[in-house]
């Protein structure tokens, strides 16, 4: 039941960098029982106005209260007292340490004579049969799944009575499974009352959870609503400011083998088995999606494709010509393009310049360097034409990387990969936080590299991404492939199972191929 007063009020909230406007004149109130969902192109402001409500920035002007009282500016911990918790994109769990651990972590004095674990277990047992949120508060966060560790993080919150829980993409890394099982918990949270923003670029998932929705773009409100009247269409176009671009795949000829995985095995310097018995193959014009949980060995499978993983057993192949010790260079000088999973640790470097980051991967070519010294101005010729046509927003070719928004940091990327013509393009987690804007631009760009000859392979959570993109798909589980399956045989949910280590689900899959 959704009360009078606001349990929230943000009133006239403006936050300036230097010329730049990121909040300008925001206003934005959730009611108890409400879910609101905080829609917005990359470096649209939504971050900085979570950041001012949670006092890591104080605001140039305008007033937070909750629940009737004012909340003093860049008070973290008074935000706190008053009930706000957040559970972010990425857990900010410490794996070496229980549950139990992790959840009372800085809620008792530092200097406490003794801890109360038996009362914390109790609360956390009732909190947890409460809203069905099922973890053992005696296990290793390192030994749970991706799914439960998200329900730690949403107990943690709890744990500290909060009134006002923050999603930052909660469904990033989830199989659809827990997705759904996410989203039961929440029904059961504002039924008692929690009001929650949940930030998300699925537009889906805001139609089917959110009661109300605010736009923000260039760091104005633009938009608001009841979900169930408006309709995902038009929050995307709201979003962006005007219509998406369509983005079609259509199935081609698969051309010559440029890259193969022949019962691939490697392991660590400790021997712990790091992918066992891997097979693909991929060809000219293909796109083979690889579908997985988080931590099913998908960052290993990237790094043998990069060349920092060196098999230890098996054969890859690329372009017919065997390869007994890949490394990074070779790699890039045999036509492989690398978009890392992470695009602010280990795509970009974030002191270096838009220029120093595009010669990252060029510095060898006798174009760019000579007796190892950099050409400057070919350089600098070179990514003047790839921000113009890769559309990146940077600030100038000697601005710092680490200035860029997420969307505009992978269309960086992007345009440093794809300019050199790869014959093999590995994209890791290609959308991961972006957009619909710039997901479909990224989207477009892969799409056209693979129409002129180019084989992709795309690791992804996102399995909306992989049915609309992907020829074949290949399920990751426990550092093992399963084998390709075709998208329009099969549906989310099997997928979801499958990511779940189900294998009969896969085996049904192929068998069902086999007999059409």
């Amino acid at each position: 039941m959704i009360s009078e007063r606001p349990l929230l009020s943000l009133k006239a909230i403006t936050k300036t960098f230097g010329t730049l406007v990121a909040n300008d004149n925001i206003d934005l109130e959730l009611n108890r029982g409400e879910v609101l969902a905080l829609l917005g192109e990359n470096g649209a402001g939504k971050t900085t106005l979570m950041n001012i409500l949670f006092g890591h920035y104080r605001a140039d002007h305008g007033t937070i209260e909750i629940d009737g009282s004012q909340l003093s500016p860049g008070s973290p911990k008074e935000a706190l007292q008053a009930g706000l918790g957040m559970v972010h994109q990425h857990f900010t769990l410490a794996d070496n340490m229980t549950v139990l651990d992790n959840i009372m972590l800085g809620t008792e004095p530092l200097f406490s004579l003794r801890r109360h674990n038996s009362e914390a277990i109790t609360k956390i047992k009732r909190l947890s049969e409460q809203y069905e949120i099922d973890v053992n508060p005696n296990s290793k966060v390192n030994t749970l799944s991706v799914g439960q560790r998200q329900r730690v993080e949403i107990l943690k919150a709890l744990y500290r009575d909060t009134r006002i829980l923050i999603l930052d993409e909660p469904t990033a890394v989830l199989t659809p499974q827990e997705s759904d099982h996410l989203f039961a918990t929440l029904k059961l949270l504002v039924t008692e009352g929690l009001a929650i923003i949940f930030i998300t670029h699925k537009l889906r998932e805001v139609m089917a959870v959110s009661d109300r929705c605010l736009v923000l773009r260039h760091g104005k409100t633009i938009y608001q609503c009841r979900t169930a009247d408006t309709t995902a269409h038009k929050l995307a176009t709201e979003m962006v400011g005007g219509e998406l671009p369509k983005v079609l795949r259509k199935k081609s000829e698969l051309g010559k083998s440029l890259f193969e995985l022949n019962n691939i095995n490697a392991s660590d310097r400790k021997g712990h088995q790091l992918l066992r018995d891997l097979n693909l193959k991929l060809h000219a014009g293909e796109i083979i999606g690889i579908a997985g949980v988080s931590g099913n060995g998908q960052s290993h499978l990237a790094d043998l494709v990069s060349g920092l993983l060196t098999p230890s057993s098996g054969q890859l192949v690329l372009n017919g010509i065997q390869v007994d010790k890949p490394t990074p260079l070779h790699m890039l000088r045999k036509g492989v393009g690398r978009i890392p999973e992470d695009r602010t640790a280990t795509g970009v470097i974030g002191d270096m310049t838009v220029l120093e980051n595009i010669a990252l991967e060029k510095y060898w070519k006798k174009e760019y360097s000579r007796f190892g010294m950099l050409n400057s101005r070919t350089l600098a010729n070179h990514t003047r034409k790839l921000t113009t046509s890769f559309d990146v927003r940077c600030g100038g070719l000697h601005s710092s990387a680490r200035n860029m928004s997420g969307g505009n940091m992978q269309k960086l990327i992007l345009s440093r990969v794809l300019s050199e013509n790869p014959q093999v393009i590995l994209a890791n987690q290609p959308t991961w936080g972006l957009d619909v804007g710039a997901t479909a631009f990224v989207h477009r760009q892969l799409i056209d590299a693979c129409s002129e000859g180019a084989g992709v392979i795309i690791i992804s959570e996102d399995l909306d991404e992989l049915f609309s993109l992907a020829d074949t798909i290949q399920v990751m589980y426990q550092a093992s492939l399963s084998p390709p399956i075709d998208p329009a045989r099969t549906t989310a949910a099997e997928l979801g199972l499958a990511m779940s280590g189900h294998r009969d689900v896969v085996h049904s899959l192929l068998l069902k191929e086999a007999q059409s």
